[in-house]
């Protein structure tokens, strides 16, 4: 059950004095945003942990906390982004299994509904950009392989790798996921666009189609 966290000022003391080592979630969470200690306990209990909280919308956060706070919230999660995706901008991509495997963690994990997401890399497979492409239901996103190849031509990609998540934590491709996934493949081979692997998230495992035989 979740707790209220002790006072902010006795939390920034032990901050302070021991690191950040000497706060929980909750209390990093309320401290990190400048949160009440009723307002952390309210995030935690309406969405878990940690790394749900960070992965809701902006507009979920906005109904528990004020927006200050949900703007730090923002800016926290941008910022692990950031530092996440940096090593896959300056080394091929799928050079390095972990580093990918930790940025679709950190984009996709905890999603309350399913996002398709788009690496766009160059000739050397390093990483031009990252976007979200589509956002769905709880069990659906809808993959448009004309606006996935679309956008590869704008960023003058050279390939495409693909992640979406499963917010109920299934991690098998559904024949939806299968089915979408040949169409995109098929629409960049006719543009010369190779599209290198699919990952699905599901909560902290990420599944490789490719690695599945799928692609």
């Amino acid at each position: 059950m979740p707790r209220l966290v002790p006072d902010f000022a006795e939390a920034i003391a032990r901050l302070v004095a021991s690191g950040p080592a000497a706060l929980d979630d909750q209390e990093a969470l309320q401290v990190a945003a400048g949160l009440t200690a009723e307002q952390a306990a309210a995030l935690f209990a309406e969405f878990g942990s940690l790394p749900e909280v960070l992965a809701a919308s902006v507009g979920a956060l906005s109904r528990l906390a004020p927006a200050e706070p949900t703007a730090r919230l923002a800016l926290a999660k941008d910022i692990a982004r950031r530092l996440l995706v940096a090593p896959l901008r300056v080394r091929p991509v799928l050079s390095g299994w972990e580093a990918v495997a930790a940025y679709l963690r950190g984009v996709l994990a905890g999603r309350s509904r399913e996002q398709l997401l788009g690496l766009f890399l160059d000739k050397r497979n390093r990483l031009i950009r990252d976007e979200i492409l589509g956002e769905g239901t709880v069990d659906h996103v809808p993959v448009y392989p004309r606006e996935v190849m679309r956008r590869a031509l704008e960023l003058d990609a050279a390939a495409v790798v693909l992640a979406h998540n499963h917010p109920g934590g299934h991690p098998v491709p559904s024949t939806a996921d299968i089915e979408s996934t040949r169409q995109v493949v098929e629409a960049g081979r006719l543009l010369r666009i190779a599209v290198h692997d699919h990952f699905l998230v599901a909560d902290q495992q990420v599944v490789s189609f490719r690695g599945l035989g799928l692609l």
